[in-house]
């Protein structure tokens, strides 16, 4: 068996040397994300050779070079440990997630899901985090160009890897999303959607809500007035490692930070998170309102005004709603056995905000 390894070994040189690359790019095009642009079930039948499965593979656009496919599951010693039966493979599998797929016969596929809003530290974390990955991240990437979602990968595979594939799939959504844009959004480039995106991901987690959310700060943008955002003002406040661990403050709002849409014009230089494909969506074809002005409902939604009027109002409402419900807390909290005593009252942080919203974190 070991001289069988180091057959197929030196038969790797060989390939490496045909295609005009080294040993480690030849096994790199064998580690890195294939063709398949969506999840897609296959048949493996009984008595198929290698070559043939490669083939095959091929056919169904899961793999882009069977030579490099049938040489590397040679190098694994795994030529003959190919199974026959129906095999679900997820999007952008590797050649060798492939291999791992077909050897295992029924194995466990791995999953990682990427919550949207996001930072790129926060997203590094995670995947620190997950036992399964090896391998070290090569640095932390900017703000805005990993798209969250749900990653399949096999045991072992590396949390480069991970990153690359969130790179590659925010790149593959953006050239989607782009040019269906509508002609009305004012962005120059993909960055600028992508940014507004951000704080759009940060201010809402109701689906239905983000087009109306985009409108408002595309509106604001539109009649020169800031963007008030409250998540800018936390990225601000802790320069981008988040989360804040308290509620803003009203001098939070006056710090001089090139995030801090209370104080600046326009957009910020860059994304405060890694936003989803609905929140890009959205803030590339928003819906038409002339509203300028939201405020929190109690339910978790917003609600939306024309004139300051309007928001003044819907801002009295919510506040009656805070009062009613921290009245609530306390009374529960005096029906148990031991009573722990209130903290002072926090300052109103929003009195006087055209954007009133509460946010805890980022």
């Amino acid at each position: 068996m070991r001289r069988s390894v180091i057959f197929y070994v030196f038969l790797f040189f060989i390939l490496a040397s045909l295609i005009g690359g080294s040993v480690f790019s030849t096994y790199k095009f064998f580690m890195e994300e294939g063709p398949l642009p969506v999840r897609k079930e296959i048949f493996i039948e009984k008595g198929m050779s290698l070559r043939q499965i490669a083939t095959y593979l091929k056919k169904e656009g899961i793999i882009e070079s069977p030579a490099i496919f049938t040489f590397g599951v040679r190098a694994h010693n795994n030529a003959t440990s190919m199974k026959a039966g129906e095999y679900s493979i997820p999007a952008r599998s590797s050649a060798k997630m492939v291999m791992d797929i077909l050897t295992g016969g029924q194995t466990y596929i791995r999953r990682v899901t990427i919550p949207e809003g996001l930072t790129s530290a926060q997203i590094v974390d995670i995947l620190n985090k997950t036992d399964s990955l090896i391998g070290d991240i090569n640095s932390i990437p900017k703000n805005g160009t990993l798209l969250p979602e749900t990653y399949y990968y096999s045991f072992g595979d590396t949390r480069q890897s991970i990153i690359v594939r969130m790179q590659n799939a925010m790149i593959r959504t953006l050239n989607e999303l782009w040019p269906n844009r509508s002609p009305d959004v004012p962005f120059k480039n993909a960055d600028e959607a992508v940014i507004l995106a951000s704080i759009v991901e940060k201010e809402t987690s109701i689906s239905a809500e983000r087009s109306h959310v985009a409108s408002v700060f595309l509106n604001r943008l539109e009649k020169g007035m800031r963007l008030q955002s409250d998540p800018t003002v936390i990225y601000a406040v802790t320069n981008g490692n988040l989360p804040l661990k308290r509620k803003l403050y009203t001098k939070d709002l006056r710090i001089q930070h090139p995030y801090n849409t209370y104080v600046i014009y326009g957009l910020p230089p860059g994304a405060i998170a890694n936003p989803g494909r609905e929140s890009i969506a959205a803030v590339l074809n928003p819906i038409e309102s002339k509203d300028i002005y939201f405020v929190a409902d109690g339910t978790g939604g917003h609600v939306f005004a024309k004139t300051y009027a309007e928001h003044t109002e819907n801002v009295k409402k919510w506040r009656e709603i805070r009062k009613n419900r921290a009245a609530r807390q306390k009374a529960s909290q005096r029906k148990k056995i031991q009573i722990i005593p209130e903290p002072p009252d926090l300052p109103d942080t929003y009195q006087g905000l055209e954007i009133t919203e509460e946010v805890d974190n980022l």
